[in-house]
């Protein structure tokens, strides 16, 4: 399961650096337009490397039967759809077609990120 999370963080990881490049060389007329895109991959590209951790989580024994980093991997990657998507979306075409989805994708990624402090919690109360 480990290798599928590496295999999600480096879709998502490629993709915004795609993305990056089109939203700087393409979206140059409109300078708030191009900033809302590259907040869009700003985000995507920092939870494509929290998903790496979520890789190393997934393989480290202490984790194992622990179903906390597989919620941070869900919950990262349906963020970065709705969050960064939605962004996209409003770049591209001038609008949000689903209200709402960007704050639920912000709010994902930050369950996401509570799910790995709670790694960490349990982590540090277990000896080796």
């Amino acid at each position: 399961m480990s290798g599928l999370w590496l295999i999600v963080a480096g879709f998502f990881g490629a993709t915004a650096v795609g993305a990056g490049a089109y939203g700087w060389h393409s979206l140059n007329d409109n300078d708030s337009i191009r900033q809302i895109f590259m907040m869009g991959v700003d985000y995507q590209m920092w939870h494509a490397l929290a998903l790496i951790a979520v890789s190393w989580l997934m393989a480290h024994p202490q984790f194992k039967s622990s179903k906390l980093p597989l919620v941070a991997g869900i919950a990262f990657s349906l963020g970065i759809v709705l969050f960064s998507g939605t962004l996209y979306l409003f770049a591209l075409i001038g609008y949000v077609p689903v209200e709402g989805a960007a704050p639920v994708g912000g709010i994902l990624m930050m369950t996401g990120w509570l799910a790995l402090i709670v790694c960490g919690w349990q982590s540090r109360t277990v000896k080796p």
